[in-house]
């Protein structure tokens, strides 16, 4: 273990806002982060979890970096753990969203552990922050941390981004866990109303749903030999060969693409004119990648309708990962589940692990494979938020996703894209097949999923919520 260490943020103009959002839109937001600049000069507010990839980590980057060029010291600390502190919190994660998971104890000598990791980060702590400074915990991996954040005389945050709509034996279990230690803090903050916990009612909740950054390497615009050339790159798309490396826009500078992604399909790869529904998600069984699969293969590739599509199941490169041991097995799963189809179906079916080793050419990836997709998919079987459901809206993409958490709190089923009970499989192959032949319906659903994320899911309106939540903890 490395310890606790900060994450370099380069800070970004918040004034490139207003070109997204407009001019009152963006002079409210100004007047209230020039409040908090004020408020909180010679103070910082930190950041902490556990992980510098992922959905959580890209909107740290977004928010610490927009904080920072607001002129707020926002920082961004990690905490390391071994590969059994790291077997815990995955079990308390799963929990959380009311799944057994591993199905292993989350007892005494489980608690001892986490505890003996968590409290490794005291003496660091102590040295970076302030009394008066502001510190925020992220998910459970941080929520061992709050007495000894609170030690140093800062107003502390506990932030979860997951959780379950309805109670149930695993939730109870993971928040007999996490309860002792969150509730203690000044505030705690979730997605939905429907995730906290009876046993953190009398504290002060903030409900905070999630948010994009638009300037983000995922999120940015790329035109459409852009998107082509790096889904060749990385092995996706047959396209031309480069005249030179492939590059990509990131702050202030290009990235490259020079990893390919480790692809499971027959034959080679596809020609852009392929029809390609995808799903880009963690290797995590509640994502339920198999469901996916099983859909596509036994009910879309066989009605003549959905012509030649093509579904491409997206994930990260999960080899040598430590924050989420469970990775790898569900992607082997989903491996063996391919192998096992008919060759037909196989055929019009790739398994895809996307690099890891540059975040940037990650995001630039995923960006290119969301623009490029006829439909994205999110297929949960729970669903704390589903950032990749903004992500791929904002890209103007129809999206066929479960009535469940988050999802339900972005779409409309109908108005901003297709929303299918999660175990549905007969309702999400129809809703498939019939965006694949209804171009009109797309693009509509399309065009509204774009302006329902400009409307609600910017990251202006994340920092304006933050912000109110500071000036109130911060004179309690």
């Amino acid at each position: 273990m490395r310890g606790m260490r900060e994450v370099e943020v380069t800070p970004t103009a918040a004034g490139r806002f207003e070109a997204v959002i407009g001019g009152d839109r963006f002079t409210q937001f100004s007047l209230l982060a020039d409040a908090t600049h004020n408020r909180f000069l010679g103070r910082s507010i930190w950041n902490i979890n556990a992980v510098s990839l992922g959905g959580v980590a890209e909107m740290l980057r977004g928010l610490v970096a927009t904080g920072m060029g607001l002129g707020i010291d926002t920082r961004w600390l990690m905490i390391d753990g071994d590969a059994g502190f790291f077997a815990i919190t995955k079990r308390i994660h799963n929990c959380v969203r009311g799944w057994p998971g591993d199905g292993g104890l989350l007892g005494d000598a489980e608690r001892r552990h986490y505890e003996s990791v968590v409290g490794a980060n005291r003496e660091r702590l102590h040295e970076l922050v302030s009394p008066g400074d502001i510190v925020i915990l992220h998910d459970p991996p941080t929520a061992g941390m709050v007495d000894m954040a609170k030690e140093t005389g800062a107003p502390v945050v506990w932030r979860c981004h997951i959780g379950r709509d309805v109670a149930n034996e695993s939730t109870q279990l993971a928040w007999d866990f996490l309860s002792p230690y969150v509730a203690q803090v000044d505030a705690v903050v979730f997605s939905r109303a429907e995730h906290v916990p009876a046993s953190l009612a009398g504290t002060r909740t903030l409900i905070l749903p999630p948010a994009i950054d638009p300037f983000a390497v995922k999120n940015v615009h790329l035109d459409r030999q852009t998107v082509v050339s790096i889904l060749g790159a990385m092995g996706l798309l047959a396209a031309p060969p480069p005249t030179g490396p492939v590059t990509f826009p990131r702050e202030g500078s290009t990235g490259t693409i020079t990893r390919p992604a480790k692809i499971v399909r027959e034959g080679g790869p596809l020609d852009p004119a392929t029809p390609l529904v995808v799903q880009i998600s963690r290797w995590d069984r509640l994502k339920d990648m198999l469901g996916v699969m099983t859909a596509f293969a036994e009910k879309v590739t066989t009605d003549p309708a959905s012509g030649e599509a093509h579904l491409a199941l997206v994930g990260p490169d999960v080899e040598g990962g430590r924050d989420d041991p469970e990775g790898l097995e569900v992607l082997q799963e989903c491996v063996a589940a391919w192998h096992a189809l008919p060759a037909e179906q196989r055929r019009r079916i790739s398994v895809v692990s996307v690099p890891m080793d540059d975040a940037d050419e990650n995001a630039a990836i995923v960006n290119a494979i969301q623009q490029h997709a006829s439909i994205v998919t999110q297929k949960s079987l729970v669903e704390g938020f589903g950032l990749t459901v903004s992500e791929a809206m904002w890209k103007a993409r129809p999206v066929v996703a479960s009535a469940v958490g988050g999802i339900l709190d972005q779409i409309s089923d109908g108005q901003h894209g297709v929303l299918v009970g999660p175990e549905d499989l007969d309702a999400f192959a129809a809703a498939l097949t019939r965006l694949l032949t209804d171009a009109a319906e797309s693009r509509r659903l399309g065009q509204a999923a774009r302006e329902r994320v400009l409307n609600h899911y910017l990251a202006d309106r994340q920092l304006t919520q933050w912000a109110q939540l500071f000036a109130a903890i911060a004179t309690a």
